[in-house]
């Protein structure tokens, strides 16, 4: 009780202090030597044995709760837009022009994305430390534009010049996965905040962490699969606006992996998405040097499970098992972690 007497003063109800108690390491275990069967019970009794004279009305939660706002609603959407004008800008133009309009709309959708990611529900608290893991996600991003491409023209001896913007290019630009990834920001963020929101009623009417563990892993795996599905359909419908091949596995796989990375990080959970991307660039890095060092005197071997992996599935199998494996690590990661109550209490009653 004296440990943690400010986290019981500012306590609206037990399982606020359960949460909070779960998110300093106290387990089931640690209660029994408190003669309870389990957390829950314990922040009960804590609960009531507070002192409440003079409490102080608890923060508001409207954010986390109320409708969609418009202003991160229209952040998210803005990536979108901006790819859009940036990929027509690319398709209409050749040469020097289409360099300039292709830095120039980098440039742009780059400081969309931060803007979509400084507030609402892919938003990281203020205080939260940062993750690093920026550089890897702009590498990801741009693997999946140029990586299939000048993968498949290393494993054949190439490539003979740099990439000109066009899909038939010996070197080839895959512009329909960005598109379709800056696009699906909006359904991400709106996916997020209806798994952060439905979490909290569900933390509000649970009468037990067991039972809200329970209640909350379908609504991830749920909230998930809504997001796949959307992503899917904009991916298909990206690649026939932009006449290139849909490139679906490798789309889902990293859009999959960017989006589980950014709700472990909304909550807190920062150590495994830096993890596990900078896992999934190394592979991919390690693939392409790979292809290239097989040319050297004697090092031919060093390719042989690239052009393995190459024969197989083609040159997008590299991104579809490199992003599909680190999504799945942070499923699962993220079905024990976003199924905590502490994951989901207010950033006060988890210090």
């Amino acid at each position: 009780m004296h440990r943690h007497r400010e986290l019981c003063a500012r306590a609206v109800d037990p399982l606020e202090i359960a949460a909070g108690l779960e998110a300093h390491g106290v387990t089931d275990r640690t209660a029994v030597r408190f003669r309870h069967r389990d957390v829950f019970s314990l922040a009960e009794e804590m609960y009531a044995r507070v002192a409440r004279d003079g409490e102080a009305t608890p923060p508001p939660t409207v954010e986390q709760t109320s409708g969609p706002r418009a202003d991160w609603a229209l952040l998210t959407l803005l990536p979108g837009a901006l790819c859009v004008a940036t990929v027509t800008g690319i398709h209409l133009t050749d040469g020097r022009s289409r360099l300039v309009a292709a830095l120039v709309g980098f440039l742009a959708v780059s400081l969309a994305v931060r803007a979509a990611l400084s507030r609402g529900p892919l938003g990281t608290p203020d205080r939260a430390p940062a993750t690093g893991t920026s550089t890897w996600t702009y590498w990801l991003l741009a693997y999946a534009a140029l990586g299939d491409g000048l993968l498949a023209a290393a494993v054949t001896g190439g490539p003979d010049a740099l990439p000109t913007g066009a899909a038939d290019a010996p070197w080839p630009l895959a512009t329909a996965p960005l598109l379709a990834l800056t696009l699906s920001c909006g359904p991400a963020a709106w996916s997020a905040h209806l798994f952060a929101a439905r979490a909290r009623r569900k933390l509000a009417v649970s009468r037990g962490l067991e039972d809200f563990a329970a209640s909350v892993r379908p609504l991830l795996l749920g909230t998930f699969a809504l997001y796949l599905c959307v992503l899917t359909a904009l991916s298909a419908l990206s690649a026939a606006a932009v006449a290139e091949p849909a490139a679906l596995p490798q789309v889902i796989a990293l859009g999959a992996l960017l989006f589980l990375a950014r709700l472990l990080t909304v909550h807190g959970f920062t150590h495994a998405p830096g993890v596990v991307l900078t896992a999934a660039a190394t592979a991919q890095a390690s693939a392409l040097a790979a292809a290239f060092a097989s040319r050297l005197p004697g090092c031919g071997v060093l390719a042989a499970p690239v052009d393995a992996l190459v024969d197989l599935w083609g040159a997008g199998g590299i991104q579809t098992l490199s992003c599909g494996l680190g999504a799945l690590a942070l499923l699962i990661h993220g079905a024990r972690k976003l199924t905590r109550a502490s994951a989901h209490a207010r950033a006060e009653d988890s210090c």
